[in-house]
C-alpha cells in the first residue's frame, strides 16, 4: 500500500457565505475564515474542506497523503517513470495546505488531485456550532471521494497501479432499468492503507461539478437524522432518502452541496481486513432506501 488516506478535499466557490452557513447549520462543521474562503473544521485537523473564493462553482482536486517522506519519494517518483506530469507545490502552498510537501496530478480522467506527506494539527479541538460529537475521520481520513471517469479501466488502473489502492467492490448502474438497450455505467470503488471501505470511488459518467459525492461519517444513526433534520430545515435539496448500502453498509442519505456535488452523510460504514478481505462484486446498489430525486 502507499497512499495512507483521504485528508481534505478543495472547492472553489462563488458564494463563499453559503458555504459558511451549509457547513455550520446544515453538515456540523466549524468555519474558520481564510484568504477570502474558509476552511472547514471536522475533528482535530486545521481543514478538511477549503473552501476558496473563485468565479463558479466547482470541486477543485482531493488531497491524497503518504505515510512517511519515504513512501512519497517513491509514489512520486514512480508516477513520474510513468509518464504522469508532476507539478510540485511551493512551500508556502504546502504550508497552506497544512502538510510538509506535495505535488500536484491528474489521474486518467482529469480528476485533479494533490499528493502529499505530513500531518500538521492546531492544537484547537473541534467544537461542532450544531452539535455533532464527532466526525469517524483519525486514520481512515476525512470519508471518501466518488470521482466522474469517463476513462474507467485506465484510471483504475492508475489508482492501482501507481497510487497502490486496492480493489473494494465494482457494480453496474442501470439507468434505464437494465434491458438489452442499457449496458449499464461501471463502478469502482477503492481502498488505499486504512480501514474505510473505500476511499476513492471511481464512476463512468460525466458530472459538470466535477464530483459525484464526498462522504462524511458520524457516529450513529441519530446524528444522520438529525442531519436529515437540519436539511430540510434548510431547505437543502435531498438527493436520497436514508438508506442502506449493500457494499459498505453504510446507512446514509445524500443532499446537494453549494458546490452542485452531492454529501452522503452516514453512519455505520464496515471497516474490512485487508489481509483476509476478497473484492465483490455487487449486484444492487442498497440493502433497502436511497430512493433517488436528481432535481434540484
Amino acid at each position: 500500500m502507499a497512499i495512507r488516506s483521504l485528508a481534505y478535499v478543495v472547492v472553489d466557490t462563488a458564494d463563499v457565505e453559503a458555504w459558511r452557513a451549509y457547513a455550520e447549520q446544515v453538515l456540523g462543521m466549524q468555519a474558520i475564515d481564510h484568504a477570502g474562503g474558509l476552511r472547514l473544521r471536522m475533528d482535530e485537523r486545521p481543514f478538511r474542506m477549503l473552501i476558496r473564493a473563485g468565479d463558479a462553482e466547482q470541486f477543485h482536486a482531493a488531497g491524497l497523503v503518504y505515510p512517511d517522506k519515504a513512501a512519497f519519494d517513491r509514489g512520486i517518483a514512480g508516477l513520474r517513470d510513468a509518464g504522469v506530469a508532476i507539478e510540485p507545490a511551493t512551500a508556502d502552498e504546502a504550508k497552506d495546505r497544512h502538510v510538509v510537501e506535495f505535488v500536484r496530478c491528474t489521474d486518467p480522467s482529469g480528476n485533479r488531485l494533490e499528493l502529499g506527506w505530513g500531518r500538521v494539527v492546531d492544537g484547537n479541538p473541534f467544537v461542532s456550532p450544531a452539535g455533532v460529537s464527532e466526525f469517524i475521520t483519525g486514520e481512515m481520513g476525512m470519508g471518501h471521494v466518488v470521482f466522474p471517469a469517463a476513462k474507467l479501466a485506465e484510471t483504475r488502473a492508475f489508482y492501482i497501479d501507481l497510487l497502490g489502492f486496492g480493489d473494494t467492490d465494482e457494480m453496474r448502474v442501470y439507468m434505464q432499468g437494465g434491458g438489452p438497450d442499457d449496458p449499464g455505467l461501471g463502478l469502482h470503488f477503492l481502498h488505499c492503507d486504512n480501514p474505510r471501505h473505500h476511499s476513492v470511488a471511481l464512476a463512468e459518467f460525466p458530472v459538470p461539478s466535477g464530483l459525484v459525492h464526498m462522504m462524511v461519517e458520524v457516529p450513529g444513526l441519530d446524528d444522520v437524522g438529525r442531519a436529515l433534520d437540519r436539511a430540510k430545515a434548510a431547505n437543502v435539496h435531498i438527493s436520497s432518502s436514508l438508506g442502506k448500502h449493500m457494499n459498505d453498509k453504510m446507512v446514509s442519505f445524500y443532499m446537494r452541496s453549494p458546490g452542485g456535488f452531492d454529501i452522503e452523510y452516514g453512519f455505520g460504514g464496515i471497516q474490512p481486513d485487508w489481509k483476509s478481505f476478497t473484492p465483490t462484486i455487487s449486484l444492487k446498489e442498497d440493502e433497502w432506501g436511497h430512493h433517488w430525486d436528481f432535481g434540484g
